[in-house]
Order: structure tokens, then sequence, then C-alpha cells
């Protein structure tokens, strides 16, 4: 599959609003689509990853450098938002619905604190 990243980062950036709207999954699913592969939806961003590796991703080693484009699926922890959290890099920030702070792909304190397991996915 052929998937142009420029297209997708351009699209996520465009339309990352100024906070999180609890839209994370949406954004980054459109804006992978908009780099050209279509995902199928489902209700929880915990759940992308087998998603993102059948459309042809790769799981990302942990501790390897970035690039932009990689996209990170965050697992859900007690107390915090049950659907876990979808972001993608855009070679600075990670953006999902907002563009977020830190240099993780946690969007919040709950996660920074709470620390849930999570994977990253390339296009190679």
């Amino acid at each position: 599959m052929s998937w142009n990243k420029q297209a997708a980062i351009s699209h996520l950036r465009s339309h990352a609003l100024g906070r999180s709207h609890n839209e994370c999954a949406t954004f980054t699913r459109e804006a992978i689509e908009a780099g050209g592969i279509r995902l199928p939806r489902t209700p929880n961003a915990k759940d992308y990853g087998p998603i993102l590796q059948r459309a042809g991703f790769s799981e990302v080693p942990p501790g390897s450098t970035l690039h932009s484009g990689d996209v990170a699926v965050v697992q859900s922890y007690d107390g915090g938002n049950s659907s876990g959290h979808m972001t993608m890099f855009d070679g600075t920030h990670w953006i999902s619905d907002f563009i977020q702070t830190g240099s993780t792909p946690y969007p919040g304190p709950g996660y920074r604190r709470m620390h849930p397991a999570y994977k990253i996915y390339r296009m190679n």
C-alpha cells in the first residue's frame, strides 16, 4: 500500500483543535486516511494496533528513534478514559485531536502519572 505520510501529517496539523475533545482515534484515523490508507473503525483507540498492522504498519521496537508519521496506540488505565488513546508524531509534536505537550504520546497528566502501556507503529 502506498501511504503519503506528509499528506497525513498536514491533515492532522490543519484539523487539530485547541484542546482534547475525546476524538483522538477519529482524528488520527482520518489523517491516516488522508494519506491514502483506509482503516476499519473501532470504538476504542486502544484497539487500533492490530488494525494498523493489517494495513501495513509495523511495530517499532521500544527505544527507537521516532520518525514523522509514527502512530502511537496507548492503552487505558484505571480511572482514565477506558478507550485509551491514539496519536501521530509530526516530527516535533504528538498530535491527535489536539497538539499534545511533552515528549511522549501520553496526552495528559493522568496518562503521564500512570504510564499505561503503548506501542508505536510505522509505515515503512
